[in-house]
């Protein structure tokens, strides 16, 4: 797999299990970039969406992917602190078109009290049964998810009190 170049820009595609394109995020720039890891930052960046709708991302974000876990996590600096989504979903895949992963639905929003929410179980069991998601990969799923929900509460990698703000400041230095 071919690692992004820092300060590259890159395109974010997020698929379904069943190989539809889910999202599509532009320009991306690349802030880190190793086989294992991408950590990329965006701010008022145009999303595309499956049925040709698209918006713009209202803050900066900050947005970390990994090539061994079973989720992707988006640190967003609003006015009131720091709010992250995190998506359940596979490891990242780089190529010369995009960094890709395949979306399982399953969300956790995480306010700037390190509280959170788990979002969509009833989407993921719907798309469980409807695209056939093998026991296996359920089970997959439900580990990383229970393996997020922990680095949450430990404030580690992204969570840790600093790892944004830092992150968005070498941003900044690329702006």
């Amino acid at each position: 797999m071919v690692a992004p170049s820092p300060g590259s820009k890159m395109q974010i595609q997020s698929y379904k299990h069943n190989g539809q394109l889910h999202r599509v995020w532009e320009n991306s720039l690349v802030l880190k970039g190793t086989e294992s890891i991408v950590i990329g930052a965006n701010d008022k960046t145009q999303v595309t969406e499956s049925d040709g709708r698209s918006w713009v991302t209202r803050e900066p974000a900050i947005c970390y992917f990994h090539a061994k876990y079973w989720f992707n996590i988006i640190g967003m600096l609003r006015t009131d602190g720091i709010y992250y989504y995190c998506n359940i979903s596979s490891p990242f895949v780089f190529d010369e078109e995009a960094l890709k992963y395949i979306d399982y639905d399953l969300d956790v929003k995480v306010y700037p009290d390190m509280t959170y929410d788990i979002l969509d179980e009833d989407e993921y069991d719907d798309h469980r049964i409807q695209m056939n998601y093998p026991r296996v990969l359920d089970r997959i799923l439900h580990n990383n998810l229970d393996y997020l929900l922990r680095w949450i509460r430990q404030r580690k990698g992204p969570f840790s009190p600093d790892f944004v703000d830092e992150w968005y400041e070498r941003y900044l230095t690329y702006r």
